[in-house]
């Protein structure tokens, strides 16, 4: 039986309020024992809100990220860095050019590497997350497919930091960032499901009616291969933050 939980709010800044809070809460316990922080983040538009907040906690509460490493979850592949379609560009301009992090303590997949090169650099990644202790928090978001990072329809439980191709629905989705389908890159390097799921806690956020079916469908059919978030239901201590729409389908 899952260990899942969800919580539900109002709006969409109440959730994301309520996981910045969590984030703060750990960072500050951790700092207090001199203990590294390690979070798994992920972008999208849904994170973006508690980006704002984490940045408000640090300016305005003094919470420090000297002492917090990160690993995002994937980057588009090919992706330049300094593409305003990267997701290096949007951590950096979402998040880290506000709080103090130390940019050695920053890990996103490079996008930019040779082909023969990226088996090894998925390789060093997952090895690395392992040799700083595992993720304290992963952040997720859920795309329409049911994806989580990039691990698309098909992804297997035993998948780990990989280079995978998109599925058509999330290109579609991407398309109008890019300025047309054409432009939109038909690979990333993802984390993988085995990767998201050896984190000690998992916020998954989603917000909108347009995330209601698929969190609908992750909560309460079994476990699927072609619905990769219901791999979840594995996790002992993944919460579900949702705001009333996306959670208007769920059995009360």
């Amino acid at each position: 039986m899952s260990k899942y939980t969800r919580e539900v709010f109002d709006s969409a800044i109440e959730g994301s309020k309520h996981v910045a809070q969590k984030i703060k809460e750990l960072i500050e316990n951790n700092n207090a024992e001199g203990k590294k922080t390690v979070l798994g983040l992920a972008t999208g538009s849904t994170p973006v809100k508690m980006y704002k907040e984490l940045i408000r906690l640090h300016k305005e509460e003094g919470l420090s990220f000297a002492n917090v490493i990160t690993f995002n979850l994937d980057e588009y592949y090919p992706m330049e860095k300094d593409s305003e379609h990267s997701y290096w560009y949007f951590m950096h301009e979402n998040l880290f050019n506000h709080i103090d992090i130390k940019p050695e303590n920053i890990n996103i997949p490079l996008g930019n590497l040779p082909q023969e090169e990226v088996d090894q650099h998925c390789a060093d990644y997952e090895a690395k997350i392992d040799a700083e202790g595992g993720l304290d928090i992963q952040i997720l978001g859920i795309g329409r497919t049911g994806h989580i990072g990039f691990n698309e329809p098909g992804s297997a439980l035993e998948s780990v930091t990989r280079q995978v191709t998109l599925a058509q629905i999330t290109i579609d989705d991407a398309a109008p960032g890019f300025g047309g389908v054409d432009h939109v890159p038909t690979k990333a390097i993802t984390m993988g499901v085995t990767s998201v799921l050896k984190a000690k806690c998992i916020y998954l956020m989603a917000y909108g009616q347009n995330k209601a079916q698929i969190v609908a469908d992750t909560l309460t059919n079994e476990i699927t291969d072609q619905v990769p978030a219901t791999y979840l239901q594995k996790h002992q201590n993944t919460v579900f933050v949702l705001d009333n729409e996306a959670a208007s389908l769920l059995p009360v």
